[in-house]
């Protein structure tokens, strides 16, 4: 009953207060801009290939993936999925999403630092985020603080990670609406609204990396205190 009654639970608390926040300020963002269509009348895949096309990556393949918002860029495939809300949408949400996850592969063409540390990166959040938790628990039950402390240094790896995430996923976004605003397929207003959109959806972002940092530093004080 210690740990559940412990007064730290407010950190994981306000942890969830603002990624629900990030949650549901991207979601709004991206539903009031779905109803609104670019004055071109492109679909999302229509300008993921007008942009590949300018920045003559001509060896990614663009794929239809089911779902909403499950857009992604694999560097390792060199294939970018766009969703059903973004693939054959005209909406000026979806023509921002399609530019970011091009942003993304304009990023992998050009070796940009971040991305490839992110991608050597992968591997080891996923290694901390699989144990962390199990040695956490065992540690704490058990009153093996040393086992607990290790767990606690593998999820500083998913922090580390998602730390890393944000200037990859900011950069993205910075890319893509300089195309789209080179390009000249969006109005001034139109381009206003793609930045609403990537803005929310960044901050999702943020919200996750500050929800960690909180979680850590919850998992730091129940770990000290037993030591003491």
């Amino acid at each position: 009953m210690y740990y559940y009654m412990d007064w730290t639970y407010i950190l994981v608390l306000i942890g969830a207060l603002i990624c629900a926040i990030a949650s549901w300020n991207v979601k709004s963002t991206f539903n009031r801009y779905s109803r609104t269509a670019n004055s071109r009348g492109m679909t999302g895949r229509d300008m993921a290939e007008l942009i590949l096309r300018r920045a003559g990556i001509n060896d990614v393949r663009i794929e239809h993936v089911s779902g909403s918002l499950t857009d992604h860029y694999s560097p390792g495939e060199k294939v970018l999925r766009l969703s059903d809300s973004v693939y054959g949408s005209t909406s000026v949400a979806a023509i921002g999403v399609a530019a970011h996850e091009c942003g993304h592969a304009v990023q992998h063409q050009v070796g940009y630092f971040p991305l490839v540390l992110r991608s050597a990166s992968v591997p080891l959040a996923r290694f901390g985020s699989f144990l962390s938790w199990p040695l956490i628990l065992i540690g704490m039950l058990m009153g093996a603080m040393g086992l607990a402390r290790l767990g606690v240094l593998l999820f500083t790896f998913v922090v580390i990670f998602q730390l890393i995430t944000l200037p990859v996923e900011f950069n993205a976004s910075g890319r893509a609406v300089a195309i789209l605003d080179q390009s000249g397929c969006l109005s001034q207003a139109e381009l206003g609204a793609v930045r609403k959109v990537l803005t929310a959806a960044a901050l999702t972002y943020v919200a996750a990396l500050l929800s960690s940092l909180l979680q850590l530093l919850r998992l730091f004080l129940l770990t000290q205190r037993r030591r003491r």
